[in-house]
Formats: structure tokens, sequence, C-alpha cells
């Protein structure tokens, strides 16, 4: 039996999954097998195997994506991948470096459109102009300091200075 890989999938793909799960409950495969066969949890096989009793395959078919509407045509998110790429300055704002803060202000200003800071990064990322960080990537700046704070009174201590344990 083989097993799905863990990956973040379409909604295509998942649409595909949950058809090629119904097959397997059809065919006789357990709740159990099937969640192992395909990646998923028990919990979410036996949510498949109802929707298949209740409806049929139909009940497993992709719905409407529900969700608020974008406030921004394509057309101006696209606009937005140029005002990024000319920089802050260019809007006359006070700095050469994007912030969410600033990205979320720039977008105020140019199509009076109110974002969260948290939003416009989300815009940002999602138009491809600064990928995001892996997990603990740390920052990429390298601080002045090797480490500690400025709180710290071991500020200039190595790790392994403060404790022998630490590697």
């Amino acid at each position: 039996m083989e097993t799905v890989t863990l990956s973040v999938l379409t909604r295509d793909e998942m649409e595909q999954r949950r058809l090629a799960a119904a097959e397997e409950l059809q065919r006789g495969l357990t709740q159990s097998e099937v969640a192992r066969q395909f990646g998923v949890s028990r919990t979410t096989a036996s949510r498949w195997r109802r929707a298949l009793d209740g409806n049929g395959v139909e009940g497993l078919r992709k719905r409407r994506a529900t969700g608020r509407p974008s406030r921004l045509t394509p057309e101006q998110l696209a606009a937005l991948r140029e005002t990024y790429e000319e920089g802050p300055r260019a809007l006359g704002l006070d700095s050469d470096r994007w912030t969410t803060g600033r990205f979320a202000e720039a977008i105020f200003l140019r199509y009076g459109v109110r974002y969260d800071p948290d939003h416009a990064g989300r815009i940002i990322h999602r138009l491809g102009l600064r990928p995001r960080r892996s997990v603990g990537e740390g920052p990429r700046f390298s601080p002045a300091v090797p480490y500690g704070s400025r709180y710290s009174p071991n500020t200039f201590l190595s790790r392994s200075e403060i404790s022998p344990t630490v590697a």
C-alpha cells in the first residue's frame, strides 16, 4: 500500500485525493487503511465516508471557495508589483526599505484601500516580491553583539563561555 507524501495541495489535488479515497472506500478498505494510504487523519477519512454515504461521490467534489472578494483588481495588484519595485521613496515615503506597514500605507495612498500591515505582507508574498524566510532562519542582518542583549551582563560572551554545556 502506497502512502501520499505530505505537502501543500491545490483545491483540485485535494478533490482528486478525496475521489480516489472514495473509490478505495467503495472497494472495501477501512477508514484507517484509507487514512494511512492518503496521509490524512482517521477523522478526515471518517468524514469522507459520511459524505460518501450521504451524498455519494458528489458529496466529495470541491465546492465554490468562500471568503471575502479582494478589494483590489488584478490590474491594481500588477501595478502594486511595479510600485514595490520602484521603492517607497517614489511614493514620497521617508525610507528606502519596504515594511509591511509602509506597503499598506502605499496601497492606501494609491487606491484608498486600507489593509492591515499583516495582510499587506501576505499580498507582498502572494505577488512573489519577497520570499518567506524558512523557520529558524533568523534575521537577515548580523547583530553587532555576538550573543545576548544590551540588558545582559554577558553581552560579549559567547554561548560556550556562558555555559560550557551549550555547544
